[in-house]
């Protein structure tokens, strides 16, 4: 066998055919002290042990104000997070992704607002508030595997908005992801499954939860509101996947708890997925 067929063999064989990742997307409730019991410095020390435990590869947060992004940053050994606040910079809330830089390396990132005019600070349409979208480009250390993951925070209020928005976001990962990567979007869409608004995102991604092939655990809802002695039953965080090059093994929403209190308003989604 030629000098350089070996070479080409050991290339193949150095890395898995697939890799193993877990993502969660978690609105963390923005920190302010008017939400009494439940403010941010009550419930952070539980709510960054909480992720710590459950050790994900890729973190999406909503609702993160930079001090919040900093105390887990110091919290959270071996992550590192990038993104933007929705009023540009580190100003206002952000939807960033961490990740564990011993699992995972960055290669590209951005992101884009839900509006009109994506590339630059805007309000788009009917809503109350800007909006955002922040991306990464990953590749998994082990395998090679590269992927997109896509994460954001649609708004509360405004209908035609949160429509737009999700096709608006279909139409950056398609225009972003040229290569058609295995893409994972993930957030607060501030939708309930039976929403037409959700239908352009359906159309084009997985429900992770509807496609998981092992278990889909945990509570109906999403939402808590912090009321612990209340069914959820409000399911607004979702994670999407492309149809080809993932595999959703497993779905599960966090209900965790401490001393009858919830470490945020939302529960956190967690998924295991293999990239094929």
């Amino acid at each position: 066998m030629k000098f350089h067929s070996l070479v080409l063999l050991a290339v193949i064989f150095s890395f898995p055919a697939t890799a193993q990742v877990s993502v969660m997307s978690y609105n963390i409730r923005y920190a302010t002290e008017s939400d009494g019991e439940n403010a941010w410095s009550k419930r952070k020390d539980y709510l960054a042990k909480q992720v710590a435990f459950y050790e994900p590869g890729i973190l999406g947060v909503q609702e993160a104000l930079q001090e919040q992004l900093e105390f887990l940053d110091e919290e959270l050994e071996d992550y590192k997070w990038f993104g933007e606040g929705r009023d540009g910079k580190n100003k206002g809330e952000f939807s960033a992704i961490f990740y564990n830089t011993e699992k995972f390396e960055v290669l590209d990132m951005g992101t884009f607002w839900l509006s009109e005019t994506p590339h630059r600070i805007s309000i788009g349409w009917d809503a109350a508030l800007n909006r955002i979208c922040t991306y990464g480009l990953f590749r998994e250390k082990a395998s090679g595997k590269e992927f997109y993951v896509f994460n954001t925070h649609f708004d509360h209020l405004g209908e035609v908005a949160r429509l737009r928005s999700a096709e608006l976001i279909v139409e950056k990962i398609k225009n972003i992801n040229a290569e058609n990567l295995p893409v994972v979007l993930m957030g607060d869409f501030n939708l309930e499954p039976a929403s037409s608004a959700l239908a352009p995102i359906l159309g084009y991604l997985n429900d992770a939860k509807a496609v998981a092939s092992e278990v889909a655990y945990g509570p109906e809802g999403t939402f808590n509101g912090f009321k612990f002695h209340e069914p959820v039953t409000k399911r607004i965080d979702y994670v999407f996947t492309s149809p080809e090059g993932i595999e959703v093994l497993k779905h599960g929403v966090l209900s965790d708890s401490k001393d009858l209190k919830y470490p945020s308003d939302h529960f956190p989604v967690l998924v295991v997925l293999r990239l094929e």
